[in-house]
């Protein structure tokens, strides 16, 4: 049986802005201000098995790069909890905190900003498993020989500084960082969408051999429906903060069961689809400042039912591992 690696329970994101003194003195006066809240993430529940690439795809806004950071440790969740290896983050004493944090390593979509540039790469690379003592001083330089050459980097880079690279090579430095303390899951958020198509493809496979390798588990972040086809075991799509439908990656790319998720692959080229028109989503993405009521896809959905613009619908499984949110999937098809 597979083991649950990471859980999510309920979990919860909202930004809140504060009033400002401006606008604190334009409400004296009766000027109809109030706080911002932004909800970037509502009541998301997920399981992550180990040694599985879950992948989490969704447009731009939609909340899975928040939802990536809060399963990073990066950002607490204002409701609702994270599990990690059966232990409720939260709940940790601080050692064990500390340790956890350490087994998730997060990613970045831009290398070149995610790396300092006053640091050469021996320096990016071996400050924390130098700090955190995850191998002798005098064994330091053999061990980021050898996490440099699996990623495949010349170990002579590591006197150079990130600017002194392509693209590609400060991925690869940034996944080298990332494998430097030993972890057991990488939440990588947009790994590849800023590189050349060509570059992606050693990027993803990389990603496919270290999986192999060491027995990693990831959560793949990415707007792009292909690149997660290829790597990932499991999908969820997520909108307006909501996942509204998860399986694993063969069953929902050959069934689709929730509107979004069946526009969203009828977009994708093919040679199949040579002599077709291809046309966006209907309507534009609501504000997550202020979310549609019921269902947060009914206005851009092509047949609306009356329970989804009140009632929420529920996650729910309608195939054996195919979970959906949709009050009518079947009948969208």
């Amino acid at each position: 049986m597979p083991t649950t690696l990471v859980e999510l329970k309920h979990v919860t994101k909202r930004f809140v802005k504060e009033l400002d003194l401006a606008a604190k003195m334009a409400k004296r006066i009766g000027v109809s201000v109030r706080r911002e809240i932004v909800h970037a993430v509502d009541q998301v529940d997920l399981q992550i098995q180990k040694g599985e690439i879950f992948g989490l795809v969704g447009e731009s806004g939609c909340g899975k790069s928040t939802l990536g950071r809060i399963v990073a440790g990066l950002l607490q969740p204002s409701e609702g909890s994270v599990w990690f290896d059966g232990r409720e983050i939260s709940g940790l004493k601080r050692r064990e905190a500390k340790e956890t944090a350490l087994k998730t390593q997060m990613i970045f979509q831009d290398p070149f900003s995610s790396l300092n540039p006053r640091m050469r790469v021996r320096e990016i690379i071996g400050e924390a498993p130098r700090v955190h003592r995850i191998v002798e001083r005098a064994e330091l330089d053999n061990y980021l020989d050898g996490l440099l050459l699996r990623c495949g980097l010349d170990p002579i880079y590591k006197e150079r500084y990130p600017h002194q690279f392509s693209g590609g090579q400060r991925q690869r430095i940034a996944i080298v960082r990332a494998l430097a303390v030993k972890p057991e899951f990488l939440v990588c958020d947009e790994v590849v969408s800023a590189l050349d198509v060509s570059i992606q493809a050693q990027i993803l496979n990389l990603f496919m051999d270290l999986r192999r390798d060491l027995g990693l588990t990831s959560m793949f972040i990415s707007h792009n429906l292909e690149v997660v086809e290829h790597v990932s075991d499991k999908v969820a799509i997520m909108y307006l903060g909501r996942i509204v439908e998860q399986a694993e990656t063969e069953e929902l790319f050959d069934l689709p069961l929730h509107p979004y998720t069946q526009a969203l692959l009828k977009e994708i080229p093919s040679l199949e689809k040579r002599q077709m028109d291809f046309m966006p989503i209907q309507g534009e993405v609501p504000s997550p400042l202020e979310p549609p009521s019921g269902c947060h896809f009914h206005p851009r959905c092509p047949k609306p039912g009356d329970p989804c613009r009140i009632e929420r619908p529920v996650l729910r499984e309608l195939r054996p591992n195919h979970f959906v949110a949709c009050h009518n999937p079947h009948g969208m098809r």
